[in-house]
């Protein structure tokens, strides 16, 4: 009986933890992102899609496994690798999830006007309540991993919904995902970056170290939840563009100032702009609930204090997200940027845990496979270049 129930406790945080990391990446950025780009290169951006999932599953297998064994969070591992190193990696991670959550309040606001009529600013208040009511229980780890978990079933099955009324051409989907005709390299590190970037790429890894699943003998059950995070992410961001794909085919309008809604509205009417608000509440606050766990994960072990008060140091993150949004708004582009900003952060972040990963003095005997090596290599390069690619030409821009 207790081994069962260990079992169960164990397959709760596996999946907690993938829930965590797929719902952190499924916010309000992860809607309009996709829908913007669907609306620019239409079928092709099916190929841009399977890029990206390519590389999420090199970076995600790569670092929760170095986390596992190494049995330390991230920042402690750049630590190990140089002095200062994770100082520096956390401010990165630390800024890039604060721009994440001023946005993913925003979108919880704008998702509780849409259901309930109510200002935008008003229903960022809501959605901070309601994620500050996560940290402010005892069993805040468990609560959190059910409420993703919860959340995430929610947004899946709505997005197929309106995916399946919107009928889309999934014949032309499948042939441009292999054979595209146009390509947009922005797209590419931006869907890179908000999947499994900064924050992202450690939640599920950061969520299982905390649960005390690690080591070697833990890799199973580390690779497995890995896989199930970027499945569900995948599988949204699927389902999301081809219910995009099926309206922008029929030359129907999209709202600049709010895309996803238009694709929901244009797709099911009026109960499909509801659905829309039922989505954008759910992905926000399950990402605010995400990026604050993440990013505070980050700073716990350079202070004693904040690693004591955890939970009050996240409920503060949350406040202070919110309190930004109220004072400034929050602007489709900043979502795009800020996924944009996580793209050019990953190679740096891949980079020292790839270093970590054939560390003695960090892994111990654990020999990291060879092809997790080249493939994490290649992802550096791959968004490397593209990170400056994209620099480039945003800067013959200005």
């Amino acid at each position: 009986m207790i081994n069962n129930l260990k079992k169960q406790s164990h397959w709760s945080v596996i999946s907690g933890a993938a829930f965590l990391m797929a719902t952190s990446a499924v916010g309000p950025g992860f809607l309009t992102q996709t829908t913007v780009f669907t609306a620019s290169l239409q079928a092709s951006f099916g190929f841009v899609i399977l890029v990206s999932i390519i590389l999420d599953i090199g970076v995600q297998l790569n670092v929760w496994r170095i986390i596992a064994v190494a049995e330390k969070r991230a920042q402690d591992i750049a630590n190990k690798v140089l002095p200062g190193l994770g100082i520096f990696i956390s401010a990165l991670v630390v800024l890039g999830g604060l721009a994440f959550n001023i946005g993913n309040i925003g979108g919880a606001g704008l998702g509780f006007n849409v259901l309930f009529g109510i200002s935008s600013e008003a229903g960022a208040i809501v959605a901070a309540t309601l994620a500050v009511g996560v940290f402010a229980v005892k069993e805040a780890g468990l609560l959190m991993d059910r409420f993703a978990q919860i959340m995430g079933v929610i947004m899946l099955l709505l997005i197929m919904y309106v995916a399946v009324v919107s009928s889309p051409p999934a014949g032309e989907a499948a042939l441009r995902t292999i054979l595209p005709e146009k390509l947009d390299m922005m797209a590419i590190i931006t869907l890179v970056g908000g999947t499994v970037g900064g924050y992202i790429t450690f939640a599920g890894g950061h969520r299982l170290l905390d649960a005390g699943i690690s080591g070697k003998a833990a890799l199973p059950q580390v690779h497995a939840s890995a896989i199930t995070g970027i499945s569900i992410a995948s599988v949204i961001r699927i389902f999301l563009f081809l219910a995009a794909l099926g309206v922008v085919s029929q030359g129907l309008p999209l709202d600049a100032s709010n895309p996803p809604a238009s694709v929901f509205r244009q797709a099911a009417g009026p109960m499909g702009y509801k659905l829309f608000g039922m989505v954008m509440s759910s992905a926000a606050i399950t990402s605010v609930i995400g990026a604050a766990y993440t990013s505070v994960s980050f700073l716990k072990t350079f202070h004693r204090q904040v690693a004591t008060h955890e939970n009050y140091v996240i409920i503060a993150f949350i406040i202070l997200s919110t309190a930004v949004f109220v004072a400034i708004g929050q602007p489709v582009r900043l979502l795009i940027l800020a996924g944009a900003l996580n793209g050019l952060i990953l190679p740096i972040t891949l980079t020292v845990m790839l270093i970590a990963a054939h560390r003695k003095d960090i892994t111990g005997d654990y020999h990291h496979p060879l092809w997790l090596t080249l493939f994490g290599i290649l992802i550096v390069l791959v968004m490397t270049w593209l990170g400056g690619y994209t620099l480039f030409l945003q800067m013959k821009q200005l």
